[in-house]
């Protein structure tokens, strides 16, 4: 048997990241199998999907190393729709699903209780299709359903506990829970992985593939990711968005390594491997089923590893997006004629230990590209204190006397300049940092003003010392 996996999201927004992390498990369970790793866009909802949305689901598969072509798909729930409903008449038809024109309010009413789920009210009353009537499955009134899944054990659901639930609504179009059994019955789906959220309605449709006469997948319900409070990640609450990591300059590698994390651990004590060690030890039997916390925090220490081990010019190249404003990425504040390509190199070692995202590297070296730095003005007010002109004085009088413009000559001249003053470095080049680069912290700053040159640093120091007048 060829194992045949699938993921089937919705295109009705952003990629969540919990989605991203049942992909991978996923594809690394089909490629250990030697199998097939489907991809089924479920876009039956025509008012909320948008073609957008499913191009964003492509983009972000690509991004995380599922690329176009590498898999089957993507295949399109709704160019299934005349199998959904061939099987819902097979269902009613041999009378293991019936017809039910009942509302919420009417089961209320004879219940007494919004909370008690339906009772079975048109079970044997021989009510026949028609405008306004849903479809049931009508449930056995004994025994238990029994999932195997590989991560949970064998869950058992007793019947009698499951109502006769909707298949078919009142206008004759599936609901989720029919069109998702079909789709995977045609598409020869033998493992099912997924998100622990969809637990409960696994005993539903495994009924469904026994009454449709095809034995079920094998089960695998993921946990569920939840925050730092222990919630499940909400679309409105958390940053879960796989696109926003990206913009702000996560790496692939980085995200995919930690998002296989949620839920399982590689052998030893470790937990950034190259995704080739990943791809041998991940066993789905392995996954803790208990929630897994996304930690954003570890998430961006995670990246700035994975940055600070990228060769330079591989770390140059990642910068680009972001240098240059291409893709969906924000502009730079400076025009592209002023972008130095050779500035930028002379700086790019220095800079790529310092940023855990790639999109901190703007404001790392801005005051490179610009005429005249973005000031920091709690910056400036903090630092540019009493006796920060005279001292700015003294620098720019022994930074003119230089003969050597390099990074070792500028330190030790500012520390004759600061001992003189009784200063230590530290005190003495903090006015000189917010005068030349608008900020308190950034790149080293010898390093930085030999790249940044002579005439260009004079200028900047000139100018904070009017400011001080």
């Amino acid at each position: 048997m060829t194992v045949r996996v699938r993921f089937a999201p919705s295109p009705t927004g952003m990629f969540h990241v919990g989605g991203a992390r049942s992909a991978l498990q996923n594809w690394i369970y089909a490629k250990q199998q030697g199998g097939v790793f489907v991809l089924r866009i479920e876009d039956t909802d025509a008012a909320r999907n948008k073609p957008e949305w499913t191009e964003g689901i492509l983009s972000a598969l690509d991004w995380i190393g599922i690329s176009r072509g590498s898999y089957e798909g993507p295949h399109f729930q709704s160019e299934n729709a005349g199998e959904h409903r061939a099987a819902a008449a097979r269902l009613y038809e041999s009378g293991r699903a019936y017809y039910c024109d009942c509302t919420r309010e009417d089961v209320q009413a004879r219940t007494g209780s919004q909370y008690q789920g339906y009772d079975g009210y048109h079970r044997d009353r021989g009510l026949g299709p028609g405008p306004g009537h849903a479809l049931r499955f009508r449930t056995p009134d004994e025994g238990a359903t029994v999932v195997v899944d590989l991560i949970r054990g064998e869950p058992t659901f007793e019947n009698k506990l499951i109502e006769d639930f909707v298949i078919a609504r009142g206008d004759g179009s599936p609901v989720f829970l029919l069109a998702n059994v079909v789709d995977d019955m045609t598409m020869g789906i033998t493992h099912v992985i997924r998100a622990e959220e969809h637990l409960p309605n696994t005993p539903k449709q495994q009924l469904l593939w026994d009454a449709l006469g095809v034995k079920p997948p094998i089960w695998a319900h993921v946990p569920v990711v939840v925050n730092e409070k222990r919630q499940k990640l909400s679309k409105r609450r958390d940053k879960v968005a796989l696109e926003a990591y990206r913009e702000e300059g996560y790496l692939p590698g980085a995200m995919r390594n930690y998002l296989m994390l949620l839920g399982w651990a590689p052998s030893g004590d470790r937990e950034i491997v190259p995704w080739s060690v990943i791809e041998e030890e991940f066993r789905l039997e392995e996954v803790n089923p208990s929630p897994a916390f996304f930690d954003e925090k570890k998430l961006r220490a995670f990246n700035g590893d994975y940055i600070r081990a990228l060769p330079v010019a591989e770390f140059v190249d990642a910068c680009q997006p972001w240098l240059t404003g291409t893709g969906t990425i924000a502009p730079p504040p400076w025009q592209p004629e002023e972008f130095d390509a050779d500035a930028f190199a002379a700086v790019a070692p220095l800079a790529q230990t310092r940023i855990a995202v790639l999109s901190e590297i703007v404001p790392n070296v801005d005051f490179l590209f610009l005429a005249s730095p973005l000031i920091d003005e709690a910056a400036w007010a903090k630092t540019m204190k009493d006796g920060s002109a005279e001292l700015l004085d003294d620098a720019v009088a022994a930074f003119e006397a230089l003969e050597s413009w390099d990074a070792e000559s500028l330190k030790s001249t500012l520390e004759v300049v600061g001992t003189a003053r009784g200063l230590k470095l530290g005190k003495t080049q903090a006015p000189v940092r917010v005068a030349v680069t608008g900020r308190t912290v950034g790149l080293p700053l010898f390093e930085s003003l030999e790249v940044l040159g002579r005439e260009r640093t004079l200028t900047r120091m000139r100018a904070a010392r009017l400011r001080l007048v």
